[in-house]
């Protein structure tokens, strides 16, 4: 066990307050090019891994018996805002399944949509499991689940879904999981290494020419044209992708996971922060992309993301996000 690196700093002042610690690991399918922290630190991906769970509805023919297109394949990677075209887009996708929201195992929560959140306040609604930000990914389950002809209740661990899940998981990653726990939207999320994870997502980056690797990159390929349905306004991922005009996916995780699938590159990108600080996964992915060459430095989302001073309640600058020595583009901002 190697210990976590230092990876994003927090300084009031002129004094570090805080630091994020984390693993990194940057691979190109075969050899790991360059990693920060432990390789081998095992962790849950969490919604970072949505286009791996997607894979045994691309790679069984289920997405094209039911004529699903790119909107729909990027819903099905999504961890989407529950605003109103991500709600009516997966409302349609099932309706044209012959199914319901009922139908979803997803549970409710509230939409991340501030305009849509304040419709359904203030129209006395509540939300419903179509906005929840991983209904896409449920609708994708369900396709299966129909084409195979198997029973509804799709999130058991012991459901034929999730067993094809969990092998093609071991198979992209390869490595056999480390454990199972369930996802804040009652699906098993299988733990593995830092290192499998950004194996797996060189292999998206790299597809071979097969029905596993095809379907790799149309998934790929849906998220890269439409960034916004992936996440959406205001979101890191919707605007990182925008703002390397798709020639990246990317796609973060609960508890400050974040994966990048380039495909010009051939590489994979995983990280995860220990403390599961959002603010410190989304300032490492920014910086990474910036080492590889794929966002420029100059961009505004760098500068949202990792080099735009904090300031309190009345416009005072007080302080920022530093990245640690070591890891890269430390001497360009320190």
């Amino acid at each position: 066990m190697m210990p976590a690196a230092e990876l994003i700093e927090l300084w009031r002042g002129n004094l570090q307050e805080g630091v994020h610690r984390g693993h990194a690991v940057i691979h190109d399918g075969r050899d790991i090019m360059a990693a920060w922290g432990d390789p081998d630190a095992i962790i849950f991906p969490r919604s970072s891994c949505k286009m791996v769970q997607a894979l045994p509805m691309m790679e069984s023919g289920a997405a094209d018996a039911a004529g699903l297109g790119p909107e729909q394949l990027a819903l099905a990677c999504a961890s989407h805002n529950g605003s109103v075209q991500h709600v009516e887009k997966v409302g349609a996708w099932l309706s044209g399944l012959g199914l319901g929201e009922h139908d979803l195992r997803c549970g409710c929560h509230k939409p991340w949509d501030k305009a849509e959140a304040t419709r359904l306040t203030c129209s006395h609604h509540a939300p419903n499991q179509l906005h929840n930000n991983c209904s896409g990914k449920h609708a994708g389950f369900l396709t299966w689940t129909q084409h195979a002809g198997v029973g509804p209740e799709y999130v058991e661990i012991d459901h034929p879904l999730q067993q094809a899940i969990r092998q093609a998981t071991a198979e992209v990653a390869g490595e056999e999981p480390a454990g199972v726990g369930i996802d804040g939207c009652s699906a098993p999320n299988f733990a593995g290494s830092i290192s499998g994870l950004a194996r797996s997502m060189a292999a998206f980056a790299n597809p071979a020419n097969d029905a596993r690797g095809r379907g790799m990159g149309r998934l790929v390929d849906a998220m890269r044209a439409h960034p916004e349905l992936v996440a959406g306004e205001g979101r890191a991922c919707t605007e990182l992708m925008r703002a390397m005009g798709g020639r990246v996916a990317v796609k973060t995780g609960a508890e400050a996971v974040y994966i990048a699938i380039i495909p010009e590159k051939k590489l994979g990108v995983a990280l995860k922060i220990e403390d599961g600080g959002t603010r410190a996964s989304e300032a490492a992915i920014a910086a990474l992309l910036v080492h590889l060459g794929m966002l420029d430095e100059a961009h505004p989302i760098v500068g949202k993301l990792l080099r735009d001073p904090m300031k309190n309640w009345r416009g005072i600058e007080v302080g920022g996000l530093r990245l640690a020595p070591g890891f890269p583009g430390h001497s360009r901002v320190a």
